[in-house]
């Protein structure tokens, strides 16, 4: 399976793809940022945004696109901006027809670290271990780009075994009903 993970920024959205499946070795396939000039206007920067995630899917062809959650935020501006950048990159992944995933921080960092509440040192730390790097990526939006994608491998199983069992569920107590 390869992922692209996007964490979702205006100055600076963090884009990373991993390869591999759960329980075996994962691999980096590539880790960046999109940058956009903070003083720029609103609409260039979004384009700007989705001219770097398009390369990104050019280059890397990736399988699935995994998206951090936009969650509220004490400033407003900062998430409203997070959420233009994020929807920007699910419209680029949807254009094409690539299934997108969201997952907030926390279950984020429970994947990789295993506690939600780890702070971006540790979140870096485990993604050059998972990943056999020899440094963490940087900026911590490209680290935490990879740890979207990882999030997505390890978790995309279970979640896609849960959403087939709850679809069996819903279509076996419709029977039921219409029997």
């Amino acid at each position: 399976m390869r992922v692209l993970g996007v964490d979702p920024g205006l100055t600076r959205c963090g884009v990373g793809v991993v390869e591999g499946v759960a329980g075996r070795p994962l691999t980096m396939v590539g880790v960046g940022v999109v940058r956009t000039p903070a003083d720029a206007e609103l609409g260039r920067r979004l384009v700007a945004i989705e001219q770097g995630i398009e390369q990104w899917l050019d280059e890397h062809r990736p399988e699935f696109v995994a998206v951090e959650r936009v969650f509220s935020q004490h400033n407003v501006r900062t998430a409203m901006g997070t959420a233009q950048a994020s929807a920007v990159a699910m419209l680029c992944a949807a254009r094409r027809g690539i299934p997108v995933a969201l997952h907030t921080p926390s279950e984020v960092k429970a994947a990789v670290t295993g506690s939600g509440r780890a702070d971006k040192a540790q979140v870096g730390a485990m993604i050059t271990r998972l990943l056999r790097l020899s440094a963490p990526p940087r900026p911590a939006d490209a680290a935490d780009a990879l740890a979207l994608a990882i999030c997505h491998i390890w978790r995309a199983p279970a979640q896609n075994r849960l959403q087939q069992a709850v679809a069996l569920h819903a279509a076996n107590a419709t029977k039921g009903r219409t029997a």
